[in-house]
């Protein structure tokens, strides 16, 4: 597992910390691995979900911070979705 997974996972459950998310969602961290995120809250993990957000270690990380706006990652192309965007939209919203 790598360093930017295992961080990411740490970040999510932290930001998801009495969130009220009754989806699933997974990062693709380009080279990295795969963050699934549900109602139990963030692991290390490539199962199936209602939608999929790719994009590269760097993006991914400046979207963590706060640096990069998700939905500005997404209109650039920095940011993909495949599937729900209902459920990205709400995802984004969390994690605000």
């Amino acid at each position: 597992m790598s360093d930017i997974v295992n961080q990411a996972v740490a970040a999510l459950n932290e930001k998801l910390n009495g969130a009220d998310f009754d989806g699933t969602a997974k990062f693709d961290i380009e080279g990295e691995g795969s963050v699934v995120i549900d109602s139990s809250g963030a692991r290390a993990s490539d199962e199936e979900t209602d939608v999929t957000l790719s994009a590269d270690a760097d993006t991914f990380q400046e979207i963590m911070s706060g640096e990069t706006n998700p939905t500005s990652a997404f209109m650039t192309g920095k940011l993909k979705v495949d599937g729900d965007m209902g459920m990205a939209m709400k995802l984004a919203s969390v994690l605000a």
